[in-house]
């Protein structure tokens, strides 16, 4: 009974990994306009993403081509990387 229990346990945490990352997006683009006191990054595609708390902003500017991470159905972005 104790193995099943554990087994039942194992496969809803990886079902629950599965899902979480099944609705992850990312867009690449360039910043458009990147608001600081905001936390708004506007893409030169015309879409808008507010910055997560906790997410690293640094060296985010005006004409740098960034990967943004986020939630699908969300605009709030996870992650953002630039682009090299």
């Amino acid at each position: 009974m104790e193995n099943q229990m554990k087994k039942i346990v194992a496969i809803a945490f990886a079902s629950a990994a599965m899902l979480s990352t099944a609705f992850a997006g990312e867009i690449e683009g360039v910043v458009k306009t990147f608001d600081a006191a905001a936390s708004t990054v506007e893409l030169e595609s015309g879409e808008v993403y507010t910055v997560a708390e906790g997410v690293e902003v640094e060296g985010i500017e005006t004409g740098k081509t960034v990967m943004i991470m986020f939630n699908d159905g969300t605009t709030e972005a996870t992650e953002i990387a630039i682009v090299e």
